[in-house]
Parts: structure tokens; C-alpha cells; sequence
């Protein structure tokens, strides 16, 4: 069995590794649904839009509940502390990621102009909102989440919603939004003919623009005007999942700390630049599929970037900063990494090769002549 500082490495970068697979798989039907009643002009459009993502979005959940799910298990103190800090929000978006499903099965219910509208309304929030929210979320572990433990070890959170609604979390939120914004009009540039897709494309290189400009903004901000955590003295990466045992000081530009130490992790930023910049050329060039691949890296390196920064910091406190939650002492046992660790050696290979076929099988366009051949059949 590996020793007990591996495992919890490993299972930090599985984590980040799930994320990634999140908004990567997820992130596209998610972008999607918050253009596609702008990009598509019709009723005939619409559909073939939607029809891009119906048949996958349900396996791509699996992303969202795998994270979840190795919250759960590697890291309770993080599950207990963040499903209960973020629960308005985390609310907020499972209600838009409810409504999505139903808003596939009831929108051609009726053919009234009146009931398809108001369901292409909920159905561009259900794609929107989540994409908004989950990165105010991630924009707050920048600034500290208030919360601390009790006697009793149990995290209690003093905020609220409006608490989270900081100016630098609604801008990592616009980032969020914007790059999978971005990662949908790919998607949909590939997926459906033109003039949807051409309109689709459009609006990526837009996004693009949008977070480039973002993104150079948070990054700024980061380094100017928002402290970041650093642990003071040395913490036993083999100790006992215990938050309280360390302390913990704020540093102005703390946050750029493990870059300045370790050089290669400005790779991660570097390829969220590169990338964006390959796939609004992409998309101009109407080379979709190459534009798709390079939006999917952008999103690889939004996420690394933000969890090499955060490192080894995975909830910080702004309350009770020694409360704050790190890869070191917020772990389940050793043990219980392991077993979970074999769980994931076997059974990830198999949801990425199902995944593949899944994509293979449902490979092509979605044409109007597909939709008109089919209605009525909803």
C-alpha cells in the first residue's frame, strides 16, 4: 500500500482529474444550453440544436456525480464543509440541472409557440446558471469561505448566499461562464450544420475574446489584490486528518507562491492562452473539430490553474484561517484511500471507453432535413 502522503496526492489530482472531466463533458452542454435560443432563430433550429446534446447529457453527469462521489469518500470534511456553505447555491444549481431534463422531455410536448418559448427560457437558464455559479464557488475558495469548526469538530458556516456574491467570485464566475460558453459553440459548430453552427462558431470567437480578457483580469487581481493562505512551519503529510493541528497566515500574492517555487506550473495558464487563442483561430477557419480539442484544453488548464494556485489548500477559511481545509488533514483513512483508489483503477477505464463509444456511435451532424423528417415523433 502506498504511504498515506502519496495517497492523499493522488487522490487530490484524481479530484482535479474529475473536474476536469466535468467541465470538460458536461461543460459543453452547459454553454450550449446558455446560447442556443440566441444561435438558433427558429423553432426547426432550436431543435436540431438541442438534439446535439439530449442523447449525451444524461452520461455526462456522471462526471458531476463522480466528483461528488470522491468528495464523499476521500475528503468528508470537505463534503460536510462545502455542501453546507455552498447549500443555497448548491440548491440553485441542482434545481437548473433538474429543470434541464425536463425541459427536453416536455419542450415539443405542444406545438405552441407560447410553450416551446417559455421552455427554451428555462431550458438556457438550466445551461446558464450552473455554468455561473460553479465558478462564483470556485472564485470564493480564493477568498476564503467563512467557516470554522466547533467543539465538537463539526464545520459550521457563518455566511450566506448574498455573502458569496463577492466582485472577485462574480468574476471567476464570468470566466466560468464565458469559457464554457466558448466549449458549447465549439461543440455546436461541429455538431449542427450551418447556419446554426456558423452562428455557433460566431459566438465562440466572442467567448474566446471574453475569456481571455477575464481571465488576464482574475489573474491580476489574484496577484494585487487578494491575500492568499501559507501554512506556517512544517505539516506531517503522514498525520491525522485534523485541520486544527497547523497554523495558518495570510500573505499578500500567497496565491502565486507554488508558481514562483515551481516554475513549470505556469505551464497551466500558458495553455489556457494558447488554447483559447488555437480555437478562436479554429473556429474562424471553420476547422471545428480542431476547435472543439483545443477549447477542451482551455478548460484542463482553468481548472489546473486554479488548483495548483490552491494548493494544498482545498476549502480555505476566511474566518478561522487554521480551519482551513488542506490535502494533508482533511482525508479520509489510509486505508480507505486505497481501497477507493483500486475502485477507480478499474471501473474509470471502463466509463471513459463506454464514453468513447458513446461519442462514436452518435458521431455526424444534426441537419434540419433530420429534424423536419422527425417531427411530430416527440
Amino acid at each position: 500500500m502506498p504511504d498515506y502522503e502519496t495517497l492523499r496526492f493522488i487522490w487530490w489530482a484524481l479530484l482535479g482529474a474529475l473536474l476536469i472531466g466535468f467541465v470538460v463533458m458536461d461543460g459543453f452542454d452547459l454553454g450550449l444550453g446558455a446560447i442556443f435560443r440566441f444561435v438558433g432563430r427558429t423553432d426547426e433550429e432550436r431543435r436540431a440544436l438541442l438534439e446535439s446534446v439530449e442523447p449525451v447529457w444524461e452520461g455526462n453527469q456522471v462526471w458531476f456525480i463522480l466528483g461528488g462521489g470522491a468528495a464523499f469518500a476521500a475528503w468528508p470534511l470537505l463534503y460536510a464543509a462545502s455542501f453546507s456553505g455552498f447549500y443555497p447555491a448548491m440548491w440553485l444549481v441542482l434545481a437548473a440541472l433538474i429543470l434541464r431534463p425536463v425541459g427536453f422531455v416536455y419542450r415539443n410536448k405542444l406545438d405552441d409557440p407560447r410553450w416551446r418559448n417559455a421552455w427554451d427560457w428555462s431550458l438556457l437558464v438550466s445551461g446558464g446558471l450552473p455554468a455561473l455559479l460553479l465558478g462564483v464557488a470556485f472564485g470564493n475558495l480564493f477568498l476564503g469561505v467563512p467557516f470554522h469548526f466547533d467543539a465538537l469538530a463539526r464545520p459550521i458556516f457563518t455566511g450566506g448566499l448574498i455573502d458569496l456574491l463577492r466582485p472577485f467570485a462574480l468574476l471567476v464566475g464570468l470566466v466560468s461562464l464565458s469559457m464554457l460558453v466558448m466549449h458549447g459553440a465549439a461543440y455546436a459548430a461541429l455538431k449542427v450544420e450551418a447556419p446554426m453552427g456558423t452562428r455557433a462558431a460566431s459566438v465562440g470567437r466572442a467567448a474566446a475574446v471574453a475569456l481571455l480578457v477575464l481571465f488576464s483580469v482574475a489573474g491580476l487581481w489574484i496577484a494585487r489584490g487578494v491575500d492568499g493562505l501559507h501554512i506556517v512551519g512544517a505539516l506531517d503529510p503522514n498525520g491525522p486528518s485534523n485541520p486544527l493541528r497547523k497554523t495558518v497566515e495570510l500573505a499578500s500574492g500567497g496565491w502565486l507562491a507554488n508558481f514562483h517555487a515551481h516554475p513549470a506550473a505556469w505551464a497551466a495558464p500558458v495553455l489556457v492562452y494558447l488554447a483559447t487563442i488555437a480555437a478562436w483561430f479554429a473556429l474562424r477557419a471553420g476547422r471545428f473539430g480542431l476547435a472543439f480539442i483545443a477549447s477542451s484544453f482551455v478548460q484542463a488548464g482553468v481548472v489546473l490553474t486554479g488548483g495548483i494556485a490552491l494548493f494544498p489548500f482545498l476549502m480555505p477559511s476566511s474566518t478561522v484561517p487554521k480551519a482551513s481545509l488542506t490535502v494533508w488533514d482533511a482525508s479520509s483513512s489510509q486505508l480507505t484511500l486505497f481501497i477507493m483508489l483500486i475502485s477507480v483503477i478499474i471501473f474509470l477505464p471502463l466509463i471513459i471507453l463506454y464514453t468513447s463509444w458513446v461519442f462514436r456511435v452518435l458521431r455526424g451532424q444534426i441537419t434540419l432535413a433530420h429534424v423536419r423528417e422527425h417531427d411530430g415523433s416527440y
